[in-house]
């Protein structure tokens, strides 16, 4: 495992197993990300990189056995609601299951609530909508402010996600494979507003199969497999042209350009 410096584990995970449905994806399984180490977790499709997204975001919970143990931020109990304001977590799930009416600015706001859309119930204070107006500014999306969720294009929704988890002002972000469906403009300024984050203090934990959304600044690599890590330390050892080709059971040649990391099918 990668040595990043002592600080608290925004996750520790130790000797789980866990199940997706009637399907054991996890047995005896560990992993720990401390604050100021941003990782990216690696794997192909059915490695488990959803399971440990809904344990970690507690969708889903361990079997209950005398050594297992999921903390978040050293605590395994959580009011949700209070996680979300330590750990901002954008997903496919969140996207897909958005209002499609919402307004812009409601979709920063709800990230308060954790919920989907804002309700009359709800309140919301200036400073809040300040805020809120703040979090588009920086993430240049405050023309959008009055436009539909569902009329938004993937990106933008994206961003506006992204703006919900940070209205916050979270410790760590929990991203799942946040370029998927992005052109290639899109893509990049999507990862030059990750990386900005990252200079600023944020630890990014990052899931995905997708090499090319790793961005420089992430240093330690989480290679899962079938359930299993079977590799994790620095980009440089870990991403190399053997280990990525054992991954996904496929020949495959890794290169590196400007700190980024792409593969191609090995001659």
């Amino acid at each position: 495992m990668m040595e990043c410096h002592r600080n608290e584990d925004i996750i520790d995970i130790r000797q789980v197993t866990a199940y997706c449905g009637s399907t054991c994806v996890f047995r005896d399984f560990s992993l720990a990300v401390q604050e100021g180490c941003s990782t990216v977790i690696l794997g192909p499709n059915g490695s488990g990189k959803t399971t440990l997204m809904k344990l970690i975001s507690r969708d889903i919970y361990p079997v209950a056995e005398p050594d297992s143990s999921v903390r978040i931020f050293g605590k395994e109990r959580w009011n949700v609601w209070d996680l979300r304001t330590r750990l901002g977590i954008v997903s496919h799930e969140l996207q897909h299951n958005y209002l499609s009416g919402a307004r812009g600015t409601n979709v920063i706001l709800s990230g308060l609530y954790a919920s989907i859309d804002t309700w009359q119930n709800q309140h919301f204070s200036g400073d809040d909508c300040q805020k809120a107006e703040e979090v588009m500014e920086r993430l240049g999306i405050g023309a959008l402010k009055n436009r539909a969720f569902g009329a938004m294009s993937t990106g933008q929704q994206r961003r506006f996600l992204l703006g919900r988890a940070l209205i916050n002002d979270p410790d760590a972000l929990l991203l799942d494979e946040p370029t998927t469906g992005l052109d290639l403009r899109a893509t990049f300024q999507y990862l030059e507003t990750l990386r900005l984050l990252m200079r600023f203090g944020k630890t990014v934990m990052l899931v995905t199969h997708h090499l090319h959304e790793i961005p420089p600044e992430i240093e330690r690599v989480v290679l899962l497999k079938e359930g299993r890590i079977v590799s994790d330390g620095k980009k440089s050892d870990v991403l190399t042209s053997v280990s990525l080709s054992d991954l996904f059971d496929y020949p495959l040649q890794v290169v590196a350009v400007n700190g980024y990391y792409q593969v191609l099918p090995a001659v």
